[in-house]
């Protein structure tokens, strides 16, 4: 702690937020901690269903039987689980529930737990942001018992769904604070964590939750490859690798709870991880589809992030980015992020190149894979890590590397000088729209 306050003197820790808790739920790991193990043990989460099991959970024969359907999926445990009277629910209400804001309600309370607060006795007005995904159940539910469509009634079935997530939260926790739903596809998440941000350092709230959750019901499901798409052929995702071929739908759900870095340290909080800047952004019309990121961008929003960060970018020594395996995204990542960084460390890439430190390119250029997708599938991603966590992170990439080709439209070899080692998290995250999203912290 002490090195902490020492860092939050220096100057562009005024403005910095600090990482006091965080909770989650992942394919394969019921708790963070269980989910870092996975990470450093290159633990591959995703499940494959035979199609007896599919049927089962009320798949179409005819689809899942068609050989373009791959049968794989990042599922949860328990997502039919829950304690309705502890939340104040009524069993009618936990019946047509969407799953997401279940979870969402249960994670934040561990959040809430786990950074040493009783929500019903936070002295400062606390915000909720976060966001889900389409509500799958109510669908599948009604589809299996068509009197549930009755019983949920019309109201009540309206607003127990992921666009009320976080305002089911704010008023099941008594929590005082802003309250936004959003939804901005894959970048949900980190869109959430910058608007608590900024809500906190508006002073419109003294402590935030933020985060996201998806959860796909039926879980026992696939999809049905098409080529050229950027779903996964054979159910792996390879982020960055030469046999990329797309990326895999998991569930998830994860929760961070946020505090200015002065109040942090004033209040005695364990500071897991300090975010010094973000940024958000989107890019028009200028690229080849809706669907279809940009390297320009990319390259503005972590630009940004890095300005405002005050961070030196020879510094940071991990990135975790969306990567999504697809042929088209993956390169478009890396080109952008090595245009980012390439315009800020300029005088410093050939000498870099020219040194030791260049050989230990093969090992470090894996430091910017994702691992989580690899090892989870697609979700809605929550965005944290800590002094400690994210140096192991550096390690846990390393196991990671399974042997495989780095993809060859990559740019990594040019991008080497951006990739070091560092012994503190100094964290500087960019978030992207809707259509086109990637991080980089």
């Amino acid at each position: 702690m002490a090195d902490v306050k020492q860092e939050a003197d220096t100057p562009g820790y005024e403005d910095a937020v600090a990482v006091v808790g965080m909770a989650g739920r992942f394919p394969g790991a019921a708790t963070v901690e269980e989910f870092w193990r996975n990470l450093r043990g290159g633990v591959e989460s995703i499940d494959f269903f035979s199609v007896e099991e599919m049927e089962e959970a009320g798949a179409p024969p005819a689809l899942v039987r068609d050989p373009r359907y791959v049968p794989a999926h990042g599922t949860l445990d328990r997502v039919e689980w829950f304690d309705a009277a502890f939340f104040g629910f009524s069993p009618r209400e936990a019946e047509i529930m969407d799953p997401q804001v279940r979870l969402f309600l249960e994670i934040a309370w561990e959040a809430l737990e786990r950074a040493g607060y009783d929500a019903e006795r936070v002295e400062v007005p606390v915000g909720v942001f976060g966001g889900g995904t389409m509500n799958h159940y109510l669908m599948h539910a009604v589809q299996s018992d068509p009197s549930l469509a009755a019983r949920a009634g019309g109201l009540q079935g309206g607003i127990l769904n992921h666009n009320f997530i976080a305002t089911w939260t704010s008023y099941k926790l008594g929590l005082r604070g802003p309250s936004l739903n959003l939804q901005t596809a894959c970048s949900t998440s980190l869109v959430a964590v910058h608007l608590a941000v900024q809500s906190l350092l508006a002073g419109e709230c003294g402590m935030a939750l933020a985060g996201g959750a998806s959860v796909q019901i039926p879980q026992k499901r696939g999809y049905a490859w098409e080529e050229g798409g950027i779903l996964s052929p054979d159910g792996h995702c390879r982020a960055f690798d030469a046999e990329a071929g797309g990326t895999v739908d998991g569930s998830g759900v994860g929760v961070v709870v946020l505090k200015r870095m002065e109040d942090a340290l004033e209040d005695g909080d364990v500071v897991h991880a300090v975010i010094r800047a973000s940024a958000v952004n989107n890019d028009g019309s200028l690229k080849a589809g809706f669907t279809a990121p940009s390297v320009a961008g990319q390259a503005a929003v972590i630009s940004e992030a890095l300005a405002l960060s005050r961070i030196d970018p020879e510094t940071i020594g991990y990135v975790e980015c969306h990567g999504t395996a697809t042929p088209l995204g993956d390169p478009i990542e890396a080109t952008a992020l090595t245009q980012a960084f390439r315009a800020r460390t300029k005088s410093a890439v050939d000498s870099l190149l020219d040194t030791p430190f260049a050989q230990r390119a093969s090992s470090l250029k894996r430091r910017l894979a994702s691992a989580l997708s690899r090892g989870t599938g697609h979700t809605l991603r929550f965005s944290a890590t800590g002094n400690g966590l994210a140096h192991e992170l550096l390690a846990a990439m390393e196991c990671l590397r399974d042997g495989r080709t780095e993809h060859p439209r990559l740019p990594l070899s040019e991008s080497v000088s951006i990739l070091e080692t560092i012994d503190r998290a100094r964290i500087a995250f960019g978030a992207r729209g809707s259509d086109g999203d990637s991080s980089s912290r």
